[in-house]
């Protein structure tokens, strides 16, 4: 008897929900596991039910395509095993394990799309575990999710789209912006424009959220490195430099983001073979265009996939989809999978003259002082890493964090691993390709303890 196929998707996404709808559209039931209440991911993420608020405050210029995302979720639903509020927290020998409700289940596939999305990159400086500190990520599902702002004053820090879309959506909604300081360069940004007029519109849309910001009295300065965040129970400044000008901004929460870091932990746990990727200075699941791992019958779609933007992710998971069809032996409309594949490939050129123009901040390492705090989760300093590179005890990514401790917290590396191997590979003189990657461990999130003695065997 044939095996039947199990599609299951995690993440309910631009990718989650563009994989799922071309499924159903082969006559397929998919498994759709969502951590959040409902679909549309971070970019399209729904408000509660009964919260009311129009989808052009809530979105803005993309309010046209959350709607339409939404819908296609909801249209499909029928023919959907949708599943949310569930975390994903491990993937070994063809089964997830899953937490939803206080409980665990084993929910075994046979063809498995990780739409995982991505998260806010952060580096740390001096204060920034400081109360009202956020990332710009938190600060727009505050705003998104629950209708209120993380501070009456509010500054943002980082680089890249978000940092301006995420103070422009602040400022709409009536909150006070302090400033945005953005840590790349005006000539960062005028070298990168002819490449970014590739796609006019998403160029244009930049354009009039800095000008936006700009008119109405926003402070918007290039070129910033942070010094410190100021404040006890809660931030009362943050501290900034140009060049060697230091300047005060007074507020009382910081938004902070230095672009944003796939979430490829399930991927890793899955067996997938990884490759460094220099554009996002990241560690990537290894895939060819269609999205397929070097796993049989695992694809990665989406952001958690590589940094490219919603749009990117739609099409992404459209195609991962296609992939797994074709790859079960069912019809896989190979005219649209050539289409897709030539539009991701000029967003994949659109996106290099974004990392241009925001690129990663690469002399953080040499500059941030031994007693900031890294790791927040086990207090370990820029310090404690430095030794264990400078006395040849550490190499090596893993061997680092067996010495200090650093990502064994509840985010297991997930805010601190960037900044660990930035501060390893600046102490051995090289590249952060060279010390390797953090090996996830399971769980990838952390799980109560009444979970562990409330465990479901399977999950059909």
């Amino acid at each position: 008897m044939t095996e039947p196929l199990r599609p299951v998707i995690v993440g309910a996404g631009p990718a989650g929900v563009r994989a799922a709808e071309r499924l159903v559209a082969a006559g397929l039931r998919p498994l759709v596991i969502d951590e959040a209440a409902r679909w549309g991911g971070q970019i399209y993420r729904q408000p509660p039910e009964g919260f009311r608020r129009p989808k052009r405050a809530l979105y803005g210029f993309e309010a046209g395509k959350a709607g339409a995302l939404h819908a296609a979720m909801a249209t499909i639903l029928p023919d959907v095993d949708y599943r949310p509020r569930s975390l994903v927290w491990n993937v070994e020998d063809g089964a997830l394990d899953v937490l939803r409700d206080g409980r665990t289940a084993v929910v075994p596939y046979s063809r498995l799309i990780l739409a995982t999305g991505a998260t806010d990159r952060v580096l740390p400086f001096p204060g920034w575990t400081t109360p009202g500190v956020f990332t710009l990520g938190g600060a727009q599902v505050a705003l998104k999710f629950q209708g209120c702002t993380v501070g009456r004053r509010v500054a943002f820090l980082g680089t890249g789209p978000l940092l301006y879309l995420v103070a422009y959506q602040y400022a709409k909604a009536g909150a006070e912006v302090a400033a945005v300081l953005d840590t790349s360069t005006t000539l960062d940004q005028a070298r990168a424009a002819p490449g970014l007029l590739r796609d006019p519109t998403t160029f244009a849309k930049g354009l009039y959220y800095v000008g936006w910001l700009r008119a109405r009295g926003v402070p918007v300065r290039t070129g910033v490195r942070p010094v410190r965040v100021e404040g006890g129970e809660r931030v009362t400044a943050l501290v900034w430099r140009r060049g060697s000008k230091e300047e005060r901004t007074e507020c009382d929460a910081v938004a902070f983001g230095l672009g944003l870091r796939s979430e490829t932990q399930l991927a890793d746990l899955a067996g997938c073979r990884f490759r460094f990727d220099a554009m996002d200075r990241a560690w990537l699941p290894d895939r060819d265009a269609a999205g397929r791992t070097s796993v049989a019958g695992v694809y990665v779609a989406g952001d958690g996939a590589g940094i490219s933007g919603a749009d990117a992710a739609e099409l992404a998971g459209e195609r991962a989809a296609l992939a797994l069809l074709e790859d079960a032996g069912l019809p896989a409309h190979p005219a649209r999978s050539a289409a897709i594949e030539a539009r991701l490939a000029a967003v994949a050129r659109f996106r290099q003259s974004l990392a241009r123009a925001f690129p990663f901040p690469a002399d953080w390492a040499e500059g941030i002082a031994d007693d900031t705090l890294v790791c927040r989760c086990e207090e370990v300093t820029a310090g404690t890493l430095r030794a264990a590179a400078t006395d040849g005890s550490a190499r090596e990514i893993n061997r680092l964090k067996a010495l200090t401790r650093v990502g064994m917290g509840r985010c297991q590396g997930r805010m601190c691993g960037a900044a660990a191997a930035e501060l390893l590979a600046h102490a051995l003189g090289t590249g952060p390709e060279a010390v390797g990657r953090l090996r996830s461990q399971p769980p990838v999130k952390p799980l109560p303890v009444a979970a562990g003695v409330s465990h479901d065997e399977a999950a059909e």
